[in-house]
């Protein structure tokens, strides 16, 4: 009999965690405003609200820490870590903030000016952000199998070359400071972005002459799934697939805080000498000095060895295989989600779980509270509150896609808590019926409302 998959790690270390009462989840959340940002974490069972800094470091990461080196200037860690990124990226110039979005505003307040189109697939929220505060547009040209929950593709995060060519055609190449890729896809599923794809973007900007850029957080989960579904890369290693993918970008912004396994910590990196040095200007600014970045010497050490943990097969083959683990557990209940399963969520397809609640009511939201009253399960929306408004007519964005994302951090929960996760589904879809009424906005951010919001229920 072949042995069973196991993961490849121990557990030395446990933290308790309480399951509460309904009555008292039911008063939380209504403090909250029905945002699950809102609430405390003591009040949260099992906490899928992000991937982003809430996965378990090794023993070697914490035993790194202990020797950081905190000089101002020059540390031993930051060369540390160039030398992780430089191996592991084939980048040969970096620069380290303090998580990913402090990556976007450095290099976007370098690249991106008023009035300028950026291109890309399904923008990262904070990505999206950032071009709009700067009055730029963000304009998606991902493929359209990946806005509908019934098609399996493997690469639902490619982008369509015909938008994207047409998008290249109809502005001016000043106007277009790059094209953004986003590996793996967080808006549409966590879906992965093929090799082949990748190729013919770079092809494609070169033929414009416009740089691209690669948003990196889980590159290592994208790099899996290529050797997973991509023909020609079975055999190939991570580490092969990973130098492969960024040979094909100019630049790059990464939160580490997901595939580099670190609780704190970003970086951006650079083929061009005159771009970083130009980066490097408001990385000073924003962050701190050029060879720390907003990182202490000890975060700094810890991501130079998650870097190396993350891009190890068999820890992607168990992080990924959790993940599809509730995925398969929901499908047989009958949950509809999105497939094939992404590499660091399953996302929920909120319109076909509440389809008699109205758009304007923010269906995906409306699970989310239902999730937390059931289980005290904390996930994400992914639909109309973080699709935001739109900056010149301030009325609601409705995406193609109502979804309600499970992230699951790594190396954290057991099976046994994706099972709670799954039959808290099963009892939601049993008295769905009984749900009637979605939300309404009680007071909002200007931008990136879906952080802060309260709403109230309506009655």
């Amino acid at each position: 009999m072949e042995l069973p998959f196991a993961e490849p790690y121990k557990i030395k270390m446990v933290e308790s965690i309480r399951q509460s009462t309904r009555d008292e989840r039911e008063g939380w959340i209504k403090n909250a405003g029905y945002n699950v940002f809102n609430l405390s974490s003591d009040h949260v069972y099992v906490d899928l609200l992000t991937d982003s800094g809430t996965g378990a470091m090794s023993d070697r990461q914490w035993s790194a820490m202990m020797v950081g080196d905190e000089s101002y200037a020059g540390a031993s860690s930051y060369y540390k870590l160039q030398e992780a990124v430089s191996g592991i990226t084939g980048f040969p110039l970096f620069l380290p903030t303090h998580q990913g979005r402090a990556a976007e505003n450095v290099l976007f307040s370098t690249l991106v000016k008023d009035g300028d189109i950026v291109p890309g697939n399904s923008h990262f929220d904070t990505t999206k952000g950032h071009i709009e505060f700067r009055r730029a547009k963000a304009v998606d040209c991902t493929i359209d199998e990946a806005f509908d929950p019934d098609v399996i593709h493997p690469f639902k995060g490619n982008i369509d070359l015909s938008k994207l060519e047409d998008v290249l055609k109809g502005h001016p190449t000043e106007k277009i400071p790059f094209i953004i890729v986003t590996l793996t896809c967080n808006s549409t599923g966590g879906q992965p972005v093929s090799m082949e794809n990748l190729r013919q973007v770079r092809n494609l900007a070169d033929r414009y002459g416009i740089p691209v850029v690669f948003d990196a957080a889980r590159f290592a989960e994208n790099s899996y799934f290529i050797k997973q579904r991509e023909e020609g890369y079975a055999e190939k290693s991570i580490r092969e697939i990973v130098l492969e993918m960024f040979s094909l970008a100019d630049a790059m912004t990464m939160s580490c805080k997901k595939d580099g396994i670190v609780n704190m910590g970003g970086l951006i990196g650079f083929r061009d000498r005159d771009l970083f040095n130009r980066a490097s200007a408001y990385n000073i600014l924003f962050e701190g000095y050029i060879t720390y970045g907003g990182m202490s010497g000890r975060d700094m050490n810890a991501l130079a060895r998650g870097l190396e943990e993350g891009t190890e097969f068999s820890y992607l083959q168990c992080r990924i295989g959790q993940v599809a683990y509730l995925g398969n557990k929901l499908k047989e209940f009958g949950v509809p989600l999105i497939e094939p399963f992404g590499g660091h969520a399953i996302f929920i397809d909120a319109k076909s779980f509440l389809p008699w609640i109205p758009k304007e009511e923010f269906i995906a939201q409306t699970l989310v509270v239902e999730l937390y009253r059931e289980a005290g399960v904390r996930s994400t929306e992914i639909g109309t509150l973080l699709a935001d408004r739109d900056p010149v007519s301030r009325g609601n964005r409705y995406p193609e896609l109502e979804l309600l994302r499970l992230a699951i951090p790594r190396r954290v929960y057991t099976n046994n808590h994706m099972d709670v996760v799954a039959v808290a589904f099963k009892n939601i879809l049993d008295r769905r019926k009984g749900i009637k009424k979605g939300y309404r906005i009680v007071k909002e951010a200007p931008i990136m409302r879906h952080f802060t919001v309260e709403l109230e229920r309506i009655p």
